[in-house]
Parts: structure tokens; C-alpha cells; sequence
């Protein structure tokens, strides 16, 4: 309900500009930013709206615990993460960063806060061996991996092969050695 009531502050929907973008026949904007030019402007909407509002994340794991997350929460938390990529784990534009976690919203976090700081996110699945988490990192030259404690052991098995690779971060709620945990520092 809410998107129909603003949906031209952000975009028309209309498929024909993007075909005219295709076609060269319209600009395609010099910087564009998801975080900022699409989320943190719904939390501004949500911010004049008075009554409920619909959650921006809404996860809910197998046990029954959920999460939720309004857009202002989501946009804050975000930032929170950017400040962690940008500052204890000196992530600059550009850099690449290799993201190995189930959906939790951590996973979430993560994702808008690259895009934020222009950190360049790559995703990969949970079920990497050692050798799959050795290539991407070799090709990537990820400076950063992110990831949960059933996959410590692999990426310690491999890390000292990967000369880029110089932060680990990890989402736990314990502590691992030569690890900066992302629970801690959010």
C-alpha cells in the first residue's frame, strides 16, 4: 500500500524509460545508490507516516524466532555494518569482499552496507569446501571474508595461500582467534 502511495518519488513504472535507457535514448543516472536513494528514502517516509508500518525485513528462522525490522532500523543498522566494513576492517570503494552465510539478516545487513560503502559483495553459499573458498578468494583478490563458525576451519586451512585476503569476520556469538567478530563490533 505504502509503495503506491510514493511510487513516483523514487521511479516510474513505467518499462519503457528502461528500454529507452537501452536504446541510449535516455540518461542513466551518473550515481545511483540503493541504500541511500531507495531505502533511506522509504525510512524518511516512514518517518512522516503515522500509525504502523510495513517491515522492510521480516525473517523468520525454523525455531520460530523473527526478526523485524523497519525501514529506519534496517537503514540504521546498515550504516552500523558500513561503519564495521570501512573501519576495523578497512574496506575501501572497490574493495571485494566474499559474504558465505546462511540468510540470517546479518546477511542482509551486510549487503546494504557494501552497497553504502561501495564495497563490492560477493555472495557465495554455505556448502563451499576449503578448495571452492580458496579459487574465489585467489580470483577475486577478496580482501575480506565474512562468514560463520562451521566455516573457520576451512577458511583458516586456506587463508595463509590467498596474499590478499586480510581481514576474517565473523558472525557468531562467540570469539575466534585472528578474527574480528561482526556481533561485537556492530
Amino acid at each position: 500500500r505504502l509503495f503506491h502511495q510514493h511510487h513516483r518519488a523514487f521511479a516510474p513504472l513505467n518499462f519503457s524509460d528502461y528500454e529507452a535507457i537501452n536504446r541510449c535514448e535516455k540518461e542513466v543516472p551518473e550515481y545511483f545508490n540503493f541504500a541511500s536513494d531507495v531505502l533511506d528514502k522509504w525510512s524518511q517516509i516512514e518517518k512522516g507516516r503515522t500509525g504502523s508500518s510495513n517491515p522492510a525485513l521480516w525473517w523468520i528462522n525454523g525455531k520460530g524466532s523473527e526478526v523485524k525490522w523497519s525501514f529506519e532500523e534496517l537503514g540504521f543498522l546498515s550504516r552500523k555494518a558500513a561503519n564495521v566494513l570501512s573501519g576495523p576492517c578497512d574496506l575501501q570503494r572497490g574493495d571485494r569482499v566474499i559474504v558465505i552465510l546462511p540468510r540470517i539478516p546479518e546477511w542482509w545487513l551486510l549487503n546494504v552496507a557494501c552497497m553504502r560503502t561501495g564495497v563490492i559483495f560477493i555472495p557465495g553459499t554455505t556448502q563451499l569446501t576449503a578448495k571452492d573458498i580458496c579459487y574465489r578468494l585467489l580470483a577475486s583478490k577478496a580482501k575480506c571474508i565474512i562468514t560463520t563458525d562451521e566455516l573457520v576451519p576451512a577458511v583458516d586451512s586456506v587463508a595463509s595461500k590467498c596474499p590478499s585476503l586480510k581481514t576474517k569476520l565473523i558472525v557468531s556469538e562467540s570469539s575466534r582467534v585472528k578474527w574480528l567478530n561482526f556481533n561485537d563490533l556492530l
